[in-house]
């Protein structure tokens, strides 16, 4: 008759036990299933359900005494790697959010700020409009269950107890600056549309000195900027979709295989 060890029990509860971490931390760092809109309770349920349907097809878990400090270690090493990749997929939203920054702040509307309650912070009224537009596309595309299938795939490339390289802490970083190259080559063509508006005033102000200029540029600056942002929609689907891609592909570098 086969006797069970304690040691096979504890191998076989941490091929579900510790993917639950680590999908537990990306969950909370998404952005989409991160947004305070989605209960914990559903967070915590989806994280249980792709663990118990993902553990069997994964590498085998080291067996490690539940109740020691390893296994302490081990959980604070998954939620590490599970933040790690679900703030890699912040940087596309972020780079949408920062291009109605920048987009208003060229039109006179750096003020026009509202409250954000998926996030709990205050945006620009084009950056939640780009936010939530983004958000759609993003989940039209299938990108969220491409991003789940990145995060089951990471235990091939960080397996559990081996830890997080540096290198990989470097490429995240490097992150920073395609989110802001990325915002900067969307918004650019407004900005430039802008500056020509500008640019335009102000001749307007050296050549008729008594023209109230600014009771009619500010105005103006809206219309116009509002003109540039709906000639700029239209080719944003595919620019999005072609970031999207690239972010997926470089999470999946860092994580995936």
């Amino acid at each position: 008759m086969y006797a069970i060890t304690f040691a096979e029990i504890t191998a076989m509860l941490g091929q579900v036990w510790w993917p639950f971490f680590r999908l537990s931390a990306a969950f909370i760092t998404m952005p989409f299933f991160g947004n305070a809109y989605i209960s914990t309770r559903v967070r915590v349920f989806l994280a249980l359900t792709i663990a118990a349907i993902a553990g069997p097809l994964l590498p085998g878990m080291p067996e490690v005494d539940p109740v020691s400090i390893h296994a302490i270690a081990i959980a604070l090493e998954q939620i590490a790697i599970g933040a790690l990749l679900g703030i890699c997929l912040h940087f596309l939203f972020a780079a949408m959010a920062m291009v109605g920054q920048i987009i208003s702040m060229q039109m006179g509307l750096g003020m026009a700020m509202m409250n954000d309650p998926a996030n709990g912070i205050s945006v620009a009224l084009l950056g939640n409009y780009f936010l939530m537009f983004t958000t759609l596309m993003f989940l039209s595309l299938d990108g969220h269950l491409v991003a789940l299938d990145i995060i089951v795939q990471s235990f091939e490339r960080f397996p559990v107890g081996q830890g997080i390289s540096e290198a990989s802490l470097r490429y995240l970083i490097g992150l920073f600056s395609w989110m802001m190259a990325a915002a900067v080559s969307i918004a650019l063509p407004t900005i430039a549309a802008m500056l020509t508006v500008n640019l335009t005033f102000g001749v307007m102000n050296r050549a008729a000195p008594s023209l109230n200029v600014f009771a009619l540029g500010f105005p103006m600056s809206m219309i116009l900027g509002l003109c540039a942002v709906l000639l700029s929609l239209s080719g944003l689907p595919s620019i999005y979709a072609e970031l999207t891609h690239d972010l997926l592909q470089q999470m999946r570098l860092l994580g995936g295989s």
